[in-house]
Parts: structure tokens; sequence; C-alpha cells
């Protein structure tokens, strides 16, 4: 274990204050004891893994992303299921593997999306009393009993779908001209056709609403999503950034989006409730490295719509005062999944009756000695294909043979560039060692290839057999 990682002493520390407050109703260590703590959940569209400080050093500055990971900690290996917009978010808002929910890819208008006999995290908390909200991008149900009201969440606004599903589409306008991108507010269209004039103002009004949210319910508990439409294309930003970054629109949207992260913490802060509140931020996959100048940046293979690392690794800050140590890198492995049912936990709610894949990880992501990933295995897949498996302690990842798009030719500013279709053979790498996926080692460890083959073959069985 590095440097940065917990400490033991540091953990029991953070142990005891938490312990201490343990004897009943009140306030104690900065947190009250009468109720589960609050959860903000900041969820971006396609940024890199080195898009904000401390993962990678861009040019434009990020401020805010940064001083949140010197007051939470830091996951290096943090993952999705999928590297596409409906399914990882489903992922996270079900604790659900894409093969169960057979939600795949990205829907597009009117798409009924998550079934919904699958609870969301919104529907788990509401019954411990949780105020729950989403604004952003939903993306997991264009349908009436699919949208977020119906699915959980007491308060909305935002996008039902990618704000590039729309009539100026780079690739195909006439297509996704049919359906007018709208803008809801709880239930009711309130902008029947979003422009490029509104498209600049998404991360402002996604910011004020849940900074109004938090100024309201500041008794809470509440529950707070937060999944911006930037940085995926495309690319809109506010007045107010516009050229702030000196490095193009990319880095003013990110720029942007950091601004948006300070204003959140400023309201938990100037509300009382900071010590209170769970803070989550990561991205749903990685960049769409074939817009070029308009995409972000990762240091690992390939890219989002891939089921390698560049696609599925995200970077991850998780602060929690008092019960994370703040200030430090960790390598342990855990995934979307696991967050439903880790703030069930931390919120004493039942799971759903439904079938959940995550696991309760507190213990994991709160760097308590000796902990371990309780799920052997997390699947990667993209679209309908299942293409392998990481171990749930993240140093091994099997890929089954399939067929993957890699880049030929990045366009900019707006535009798509080319990819082309490539083929990878039954494959291990040794994550530890080899995280970026570039040296076979399955002859090596033929016992490690076994293993993750089982979990693969299981899993295919349970979840992909009608599709062989």
């Amino acid at each position: 274990m590095n440097s940065s990682e917990l400490t033991r002493r540091g953990f029991l520390k953070i142990a005891a204050i938490s312990a201490a407050g343990m004897g009943g109703p009140g306030i104690c260590g900065g947190r009250r004891q009468d109720r589960g703590p609050n959860f903000v959940v900041i969820f971006l569209d396609d940024s890199g893994w080195a898009d904000f400080q401390p993962f990678g050093a861009p040019v434009y500055r990020t401020p805010n992303v940064a001083q949140l990971a010197s007051e939470g900690c830091r996951f290096n290996n943090f993952y999705v299921p999928q590297a596409v917009c409906s399914a990882s978010r489903c992922a996270l808002l079900t604790g659900c593997y894409p093969g169960r929910t057979k939600v795949f890819g990205a829907h597009g208008p009117n798409a009924r999306g998550c079934d919904p006999k699958y609870a969301t995290i919104g529907h788990v908390l509401k019954t411990r009393g949780y105020a729950t909200a989403i604004f952003g991008k939903w993306h997991i149900g264009d349908q009436e009993d699919t949208r977020p009201w119906s699915r959980g969440f007491d308060e909305s606004c935002g996008l039902m779908y990618s704000n590039d599903m729309w009539e100026f589409h780079p690739e195909n306008p006439e297509h996704w001209g049919k359906f007018p991108l709208q803008f809801w507010e709880n239930g009711r269209v309130t902008i029947d056709r979003v422009t490029k004039e509104h498209q600049p103002m998404l991360t402002t009004w996604y910011t004020e609403h849940a900074v109004d949210f938090i100024n309201r319910h500041k008794d809470g508990p509440f529950l707070l999503y937060v999944p911006h439409s930037m940085p995926h294309v495309p690319l809109f930003v506010s007045d107010r950034f516009k050229g702030k970054s000196g490095v193009g629109l990319y880095g003013d949207v990110m720029m942007e989006i950091d601004w948006s992260v300070g204003q959140i913490m400023k309201a938990l802060k100037d509300n009382g409730v900071e010590d209170d509140t769970m803070v989550i931020f990561t991205s749903d996959n990685g960049p769409w490295i074939s817009y070029g100048n308009h995409s972000g940046s990762t240091p690992y293979r390939e890219a989002k719509g891939t089921g390698f690392d560049g696609g599925t690794r995200s970077a991850c800050i998780v602060k929690f005062p008092g019960r994370i140590q703040p200030g430090i890198a960790s390598s342990r492995a855990w995934c979307t999944l696991d967050i439903l049912p880790t703030l069930a936990h931390l919120a004493g709610a039942e799971l759903p009756d439904n079938p959940v894949d995550g696991k309760d990880v507190f213990d994991l992501i709160a760097g308590k000695p000796g902990a371990q990933n309780p799920s052997d295995y997390y699947p990667f897949s993209t679209g309908a294909t299942f293409e392998g498996v990481i171990s749930g302690d993240g140093k091994w990842k099997l890929h089954l043979p399939h067929a993957y798009r890699t880049l030929v030719e990045a366009a900019n500013d707006g535009k798509a560039g080319k990819y082309r279709q490539d083929k990878i053979p039954l494959s291990l790498f040794d994550m530890v060692n080899d995280p970026f996926e570039t040296t076979n080692v399955i002859e090596k460890y033929p016992e490690v290839a076994a293993r993750l083959k089982g979990y693969a073959e299981k899993h295919r069985q349970m979840f992909y057999a009608a599709a062989q």
C-alpha cells in the first residue's frame, strides 16, 4: 500500500469519531445521528479519466474538483459495467448488471428504457424518508412510467436523453430532427424545442436547481443526483465561461462543471450539512475521442464505447467527513453497481425486492483494514455483447474474444471522426503491472485465466444464453 493510501491509524481515528455518535439522536462530531446521511451524486457525461486535477494535469484549472479530492478519497480503479450512456446510468441507479435489465447502449427518444420492475436508488431511499431529486440528463426511459417522477424522484429537471439527439446532429440530422429535444421540469415540458440558445444554459440550470434543492432540504435527509449533460457533444458553455480556459471550448466546459461542483459544495457548507453529506463525483464512461478537441483524455486503452479501461474506468472522488479519510488516493476497485446497496446500507434502508447485483462496499471505500471486495468479478460489455470480466480486486481482467471499435482519425470542432473494427482474442491482462492492457499473459497465468473464465461462463449462461 503506498503512502497516500488510508493508514490503519487514520481508519481507527475515523472509526472512533463515528462510533462516538452511535449512542442516540442528536449531533455528534458534526453529524446528526437521528437520521441517515445526505447523498450527492455528481455524474458527468463522457468525461475522460484525466480531465480533472488531481487525476490528470490539464492546462485549464479545476480547483473545486481538486479541493473535493483533498477533502475526500480519490479512487483510481473505479469502474462502470458498460461505457455507453443508458447502460451506465441504469447500472448506477438500479445496482443491476446491464445483462439483467437488458438496458444496453444509448436509448433514443420515446424509448421504454429500464423496466419499472427494477427499483431505483430513489425508490430505495424514499422508504427511509429521503427527499429525492435529479437535475440533469436522465436517459433510462422516455415513457410516462419510466421518466424520473415515476421512478423514485420527487423533483426533476433536464433532458430525457443525450443532448446530441436533436435536429443539429453532426451525422444524422434528418433522423434526429424528427424528435424535438425537450427540456422537462417536474413532469411537464417547459421548453418544447431546445435550441443552440438553450444548451449553453444547461450546466447553469442544473446547478441552480441543485443549490435550491439543498437550501430547501437542509433538514434532510436527501438524495441529490446531478447527471450533467456535459461534456457530451455538442459542447456548450455559458457566456461567463466562454473563452475562460484559454485552451478552447472543451476547457471552458470543464471549468464550468468545476464551478458547478464548487456551487454545490458551497451550498452544503452554507446550510450546515457538509458534515452530514456523502458526495460522489464520477463519470458515466470515458471520452468520446472521435470528436478530437471536443473530447476529454484518458491514459488507458481505447475510450467510450469499448470494454477497455479507457471506456470503463472513470475518475471517482468520494467525500464523507468523519467516515472517509481525506486527501488520500486508493487503488481499491469498485463499481457504479455498488452505489445503490452501499447508500442503502448507510441510510438503513432495505434493498428492493428485485435482484440487485452490486454489493455494499462501504468498508472497502472507507479503507477498513482487511476489507475486501465482496464481488468476485465485475462484467463489462458493449451494447448487447458481453465482453469479459475484471476480478473484484481489480488485479486481473479477462477479455473474451470480441470485436471493438478503434479510432482511425479524430475530427475537430464538433465533427465526428472515423473508427474501424478490430478484434481481440481471448486475453488476460495483469492490471497491476499492465493497467494499459498491452500484454496478454494468459499463458503465463493459466490458473487465473481459468478462474475468470469460470466467472465469465457463469455470467454468460445467466444473462446472455438467449443471445448465443
